[in-house]
């Protein structure tokens, strides 16, 4: 999972579009839509004051390849997969985590598939403006990461140019094991991150 910067002089629609535009040309058809969407929950004040911790926050997050799932993350922590009224549980959990509404953020965009190669491009928005571009690659037939991360390079760069990704972070502690759905989610999460705090920067001035 990746992130695209705008393309000069364009807007974001624009630059999604010159992606798919580029991945046609290769041969990629399309197949359906994808929605991946991240809510940000912080521990409740009352918990943080009884119990003298420091807040920490949790992502409630769900993708349309797993529909049935919800995945719940902590940063630098576990993830766990949990069956889809997971949000539920959340809203009694209210005590506890408390959601902080106006963090909520998705990427939403067309499924690709090229050969063995399923490409997801997304529009990540923030309310309701778009505030960025996601990039998911995955070669089917493999599920150790590391085994084809040289093909996956090659084949991003065919239409990314010199903005296909560096080696993903999650990959460095899999080594040789199997790639899982919590490990795309992972990503997704750093990526979320990562677009929310560039929007930071111009209304606080610092990082």
């Amino acid at each position: 999972v990746a992130q695209v910067p705008v393309a000069e002089g364009k807007s974001v629609q624009q630059t999604v579009e010159l992606l798919t535009r580029k991945l046609e040309v290769l041969g990629a058809e399309k197949q359906g839509t994808f929605c991946v969407d991240c809510e940000t929950y912080h521990t409740a004040a009352s918990t943080i004051s009884s119990q003298g911790q420091t807040g920490k926050l949790m992502y409630a997050m769900h993708n349309s390849e797993y529909p049935l799932s919800c995945f719940a993350l902590f940063e630098n922590g576990p993830c766990l997969i949990a069956d889809a009224n997971f949000d539920i549980l959340m809203v009694k959990l209210k005590g506890f985590f408390q959601n902080a509404k106006a963090n909520k953020i998705e990427s939403r965009g067309t499924r690709y598939q090229y050969c063995d190669f399923l490409v997801k491009v997304g529009t990540v928005t923030m309310g309701p403006s778009a505030r960025g571009i996601s990039v998911e690659v995955e070669y089917c037939p493999c599920v150790i990461a590391n085994d084809c991360w040289n093909l996956l390079m090659e084949f991003m760069q065919s239409f990314m140019g010199n903005h296909a990704p560096g080696i993903p972070s999650v990959f460095g502690t899999k080594h040789d094991s199997i790639y899982s759905p919590a490990d795309t989610m992972v990503q997704y999460m750093e990526l979320f991150n990562k677009i929310r705090k560039q929007q930071q920067v111009p209304v606080a001035g610092i990082r």
